[in-house]
Order: structure tokens, then C-alpha cells, then sequence
């Protein structure tokens, strides 16, 4: 029995870094587009460097066509010094990273924001990408003060992180809260405190529980009692109706459930994930070109506005997916992932250079119902993107 155990731990690790191995075959003509496509961007971002208000953060574009900014308040502040460190990454040039410094300056305050769930995409897209590429120390105390203050919204009776202070909810979570996980794992494993990772996957299980139906698709809000943990109701906010599969909703489960696995290794988030990609791409109403339409119970498919955001964050997400399973699913999403971003960097949704207020995608939706930030681009939208391509460049083999 002792033999069979030693065997066992032996293989685990081999195993394990198997799995980390497998990535998918490169198709050349898209890795020479992908080439193409972040020196185009590049370009877009300098063009967009000299425009932007010093004090400000680019968000998408007003309906008078000019270029929307934002405070360092609002969730998305973070995205924009994000792509610059990715860009910066790319080029290793230093405009990129001066960028992002600057913008930065603007949002490291946020560190101490205790009223949004967001910190990780406000900390972490810029913080998390500066530390990991520079390696300056100096960044972890944001972070890890970024992590406290995204856990005083943990509340252990409902087993959820709160997402909003506004509404008529008692204790609204949304799907895309998946997202902000990642800035929690990384606390733990910098700090030592298990503290933060418990509240991680005890957000990430609740979640798992109450926000999804039977065919894997997800409610967009779940509003809990904060009294007894129990569901209130289950929502929609930006989606087309309570019961439809809002499309950016769809990717951020995805891509929260497979950072989930990455972190901890825990075969139920892998599941979860997978799930969620079949969904996905086997949902009828999927277009050919597997942009989706930005619900996919939007009633009037094929004419429905398409959402690039939900796009960019499911074709990174599906990349690195199928590095965690096997074979034939792993061939299979990394496929669709590739079909993704050929489409993304096609004319049909890749902005021309100089135009779209020098974001680099076009046709995304942000809110619909609410007539906000519909068939414009989308700051994250372009992170995500961006980050799809590198990771395609890196995991193609």
C-alpha cells in the first residue's frame, strides 16, 4: 500500500506539468496575424497616449462619437494601464510602461476601496501585470492592501463576496465577481494567509451552486439574504431578460472557473469550466464566426448586435482551458479560441488605424438594456484581446 501511494505522488507532479504542456498547433497565417495585430495596436495605443485627459482613463466611446473617460472609481480603470503593460510587454518599448506608470498613479488609491468587488480588475489587470513583468517588489503592498479590501465585502453566511451597494438588492452577487478571484489566490500564495484563497473558492463554490441552471448557463445576479445565506432571487441586470444567457456573462464564468483550476488545482472548477465552454460553443445560436450576439437569447438573432468584449475574454479564456484537459477537448477549444481572435483581427470588428478613438476593437455591448455603451468599444474588450494574443503567441507550438 505504501509502495502504491509513493507511485501515486510520484506521477502527480508529472502529471500536472503535463497538463500545463499541452497547448494547441500554431496556425502560422494567424501567428503572422497576431504579429500584425499587436504592432497595430501598439500604434493605436501611442495614437491614444496623446489624447487621453492626464487625469482620466479611456472607457469607450459617447454616443456624440467622442472618446468616454472615467475616474479611477470607475470597475474599469484598470484595464487601460493593463494593456500597456502588455504592450510594453510585446514591444519592450518604454512608452508603453511610462503609460502605464502614469496611469497608474491615478488608480493605486483604489487599493483602500472597500465599495466594489472589482479591485481585481482595477489592482490586479495593472498591478498584478507590473509586478509579474518588472519584478519590483514595491508593488505587492498594493496588491495585498487591494486584497484586504476586497474581502471586508465577504460575508461567511452567504458564502459570496457582495458585488453592489446600489439597487434594490439585500446582497446582489454577479457572475463576472469570478473575475476578481484571481487577486485573492495571489494574496495568499504571496502572504501566506489562507484566509484570502478560503474566501476565494467559498465564493467560487456558493457561485457554482446558485448561479447556474441545468444546461451550465448562468443567471447574471443571484441577490441573497445576508441574514441567512438564502437566494432572494435570481436576476438579470445587463442581460435581455432573467431567464436569457447574457454573452459576457457566459465568458466571465468561464474565465473565472478556469483561473479557479489554474490556482488550485481542483478537478470541480475544471469541470465547471468545461461546462461552460461546451455551452458555449454549442449553443444554437452561436454566429459561424463564434462572436457572439451579446445575449444569446437576444430575439432578433442573426440581426442582434454581436459583443466582441464577450469574444476576447472567452477566446483567452478557451486558450488556456485547453492546456488544462484532454486531448480532444483541449484540440477543441483551442480551435474555437483561434477561430475567435481570426475573426477578431479581421476588418469586420478590428478597427482602422486611427479611427475608433484608437481602441483597437470595435462592436462591443455594454449595457443594452440600460442604452450604455452599445455596438462601441469597450476598454476591456481590448485587454482581453491583447491578452488572448500573447497567449496564443506563447502557448502555439
Amino acid at each position: 500500500m505504501k509502495k502504491n501511494l509513493f507511485f501515486t505522488v510520484l506521477l502527480l507532479p508529472a502529471f500536472m506539468m503535463q497538463s500545463y504542456a499541452q497547448a494547441g498547433k500554431a496556425d502560422k497565417a494567424l501567428l503572422a496575424k497576431a504579429d500584425a495585430t499587436l504592432q497595430f495596436a501598439a500604434r493605436q495605443y501611442k495614437l491614444m497616449m496623446t489624447h487621453v485627459p492626464d487625469s482620466l482613463l479611456p472607457r469607450s466611446t459617447s454616443k456624440d462619437g467622442s472618446l468616454m473617460t472615467s475616474n479611477s472609481g470607475w470597475w474599469t480603470s484598470g484595464f487601460y494601464p493593463g494593456t500597456n503593460w502588455y504592450l510594453f510587454e510585446y514591444t519592450k518599448d518604454p512608452a508603453f510602461k511610462n503609460e502605464a506608470l502614469k496611469r497608474m498613479a491615478l488608480v493605486q488609491k483604489e487599493q483602500y476601496n472597500t465599495h466594489t468587488h472589482d479591485l481585481g480588475f482595477m489592482m490586479y489587470c495593472p498591478f498584478g501585470n507590473a509586478l509579474r513583468i518588472t519584478k519590483d517588489t514595491a508593488y505587492k503592498s498594493i496588491l495585498l492592501t487591494s486584497a484586504k479590501s476586497l474581502s471586508t465585502r465577504f460575508n461567511p453566511t452567504v458564502g459570496c463576496i457582495k458585488s453592489w451597494d446600489h439597487g434594490a438588492w439585500k446582497f446582489p452577487v454577479i457572475i463576472d465577481n469570478m473575475m476578481n478571484l484571481e487577486l485573492l489566490n495571489w494574496a495568499t500564495r504571496e502572504s501566506g494567509d489562507k484566509k484570502f484563497a478560503e474566501i476565494a473558492r467559498i465564493h467560487a463554490n456558493t457561485t457554482m451552486k446558485n448561479h447556474f441552471r441545468p444546461d451550465y448557463s448562468s443567471y447574471h445576479v443571484v441577490d441573497y439574504d445576508p441574514a441567512t445565506g438564502a437566494v432572494n432571487e435570481r436576476k438579470t441586470h445587463q442581460g435581455l431578460a432573467d431567464s436569457s444567457a447574457w454573452a459576457r456573462g457566459q465568458a466571465w464564468g468561464l474565465y473565472g472557473y478556469t483561473l479557479m483550476y489554474r490556482d488550485t488545482k481542483d478537478k470541480a472548477y475544471l469541470e465547471q469550466a468545461r461546462h461552460i465552454a461546451n455551452f458555449i460553443l454549442d449553443n444554437p445560436h452561436m454566429p459561424a464566426d463564434l462572436v457572439p450576439y451579446w445575449d444569446y437569447d437576444a430575439p432578433d438573432i442573426p440581426n442582434a448586435l454581436r459583443d466582441v468584449s464577450a469574444a476576447s475574454v472567452a477566446a483567452s479564456a478557451l486558450l488556456e482551458l485547453s492546456r488544462f484537459t484532454n486531448k480532444a477537448d483541449g484540440k477543441r477549444y483551442w480551435n474555437a479560441a483561434e477561430k475567435m481572435l481570426a475573426s477578431l483581427c479581421s476588418p469586420a470588428y478590428l478597427a482602422k488605424e486611427g479611427e475608433n478613438n484608437d481602441f483597437i476593437l470595435m462592436h462591443s455591448v455594454g449595457h443594452l438594456p440600460n442604452k450604455s455603451e452599445v455596438d462601441v468599444p469597450l476598454t476591456y474588450a481590448d485587454y482581453y484581446f491583447i491578452e488572448a494574443l500573447l497567449r496564443y503567441k506563447q502557448w502555439a507550438k
